[in-house]
């Protein structure tokens, strides 16, 4: 990831509040795009300049080609706040984010997140690292914002019930239930990137080990997949993580830990 800066330039007498609107809607575009990560994106003022600081998942994500319609149509709404458009100047690597994925064309994804990941939920296969969303087709919705607030969803359900002191077990229960709506939305979502990119896109449904279960039966229990009921169990995990994958089903799970 790589970190940027976008200066807003007044040509023309305007008010701090059409200012602010106008930047603030350009963010969440290119937000919702997939071109920026992230929820807080600090905005300074000096002397008629706007400095928005932001974090990009390559060098090149800011560049007009990764543009969505809205992204252009908001920065077309930049003059009628007496803004000029953005310039941008990269500022160097973020050292404490995922690298974007190298794959130009992955054999297989997943839609995976935690309670830590402000980057592209959607993940290569192969290096589990982040897709940018802007290099998946949009939706009809032309932005990508359902699957970021599924996101927003999913890791603050998993803070709760990471942090253990409030909702805990409800939390648990809808991170690990297939039925609960946290997860048909996410698995939906997935189906239907899978649709959009026409490559075989992966749910991971997260599993708590039940507060009966002794280490010996977490190592030994005979799962099988909650939605067609076969048999995917892993010989080896993947990246770690991934014990479980039905193909057809096209779901990943855990062994708890």
């Amino acid at each position: 990831m790589f970190t940027a800066e976008l200066t807003f330039e007044c040509y023309q007498d305007t008010t701090i509040d059409a200012v602010d609107g106008a930047i603030t809607q350009l963010i969440d575009a290119l937000r919702y795009n997939g071109q920026i990560l992230g929820r807080e994106f600090p905005t300074s003022m000096d002397d008629g300049v706007f400095i928005t600081r932001v974090v990009c998942p390559e060098e090149e994500s800011l560049h007009p080609r990764n543009h969505s319609s809205i992204v252009e149509k908001r920065l077309q709404n930049l003059s009628e706040a007496g803004l000029l458009a953005p310039k941008i100047r990269l500022t160097g690597m973020d050292l404490h984010s995922d690298n974007t994925d190298p794959c130009q064309h992955p054999e297989w994804q997943v839609l995976y997140t935690h309670y830590l990941s402000t980057c592209s939920p959607l993940r290569c296969g192969e290096h589990l690292a982040p897709i940018p969303l802007y290099k998946i087709p949009n939706p009809k919705a032309d932005d990508h914002q359902a699957l970021l607030r599924w996101q927003v969803d999913w890791s603050s359900t998993d803070e709760l019930q990471m942090h253990g002191t409030t909702l805990q077990q409800a939390c648990s229960d809808v991170l690990t239930d297939i039925n609960s709506p946290l997860n048909n939305t996410g698995w939906q979502l997935a189906k239907n990137i899978e649709q959009q990119t026409n490559i075989p896109t992966y749910y991971y449904l997260y599993h708590l080990a039940d507060k009966t279960e002794t280490e010996s039966d977490v190592k030994t229990e005979p799962r099988c997949c909650p939605s067609c009921g076969d048999e995917w169990k892993l010989t080896t995990p993947l990246h770690g993580i991934f014990d479980f994958k039905c193909e057809p089903c096209r779901l990943l799970s855990n062994l708890p830990w």
